[in-house]
């Protein structure tokens, strides 16, 4: 199992931890997800089989908790799956 998968099913069972942003960032790009803006410490993510965006930006080393909980809400809605 990838890190991006190990992490993906760790965040299925309790989206209150914390994690990584760095982590994250690589698990959304697994999930097919590229950049296309950066503006300060905000990046926006879109996935081309939909039309959600994710506007992202760390707290301090980790991910924004309502961020990662929007993120498996996106993927749970569209289907999306891991593309490495």
């Amino acid at each position: 199992m990838t890190k991006p998968a190990k992490l993906y099913s760790l965040l299925l069972q309790s989206t209150d931890r914390s994690i990584d942003f760095r982590d994250f960032i690589a698990m959304i790009e697994a999930f097919g997800f590229v950049l296309v803006r950066t503006k300060g410490s905000h990046r926006s993510y879109a996935h081309p089989a939909c039309d959600a965006l994710l506007v992202l930006q760390p707290k301090g080393k980790d991910a924004k908790r309502y961020q990662v909980r929007e993120f498996l809400g996106i993927v749970e809605a569209n289907g999306h799956k891991l593309d490495k």
